[in-house]
């Protein structure tokens, strides 16, 4: 999307120009989530991966979405998303 811009090619006395729109690829799953199962406790790690690096994700227990706290962690590297659900109780399911 970067190498959107107008574009020209010179040649002293004329120009020609060009306008380039670059339209972004659609960000998707390339591996989604799995079930997991955990003891109550325990600490458990959901991992998906996207087709682009560092594209925005947003983690949803049911219709709520989640934030960092101490019970959620959230880590993104490159193109893989985790989600660290820490001290798993009954409810977490």
């Amino acid at each position: 999307k970067s190498d959107s811009d107008t574009y020209s090619c010179d040649i002293g006395d004329a120009q020609s120009r060009a306008k380039l729109v670059v339209q972004e690829a659609p960000v998707l799953f390339k591996q989604e989530l799995h079930n997991e199962e955990a003891k109550e406790g325990k600490q458990v790690k959901l991992t998906c991966e996207l087709s682009k690096p560092g594209a925005p994700v947003k983690w949803m227990k049911g219709d709520t979405v989640l934030y960092a706290s101490e019970k959620y962690e959230f880590k993104q590297h490159g193109t893989v998303a985790e989600l660290i659900i820490r001290d798993v109780k009954a409810i977490d399911s």
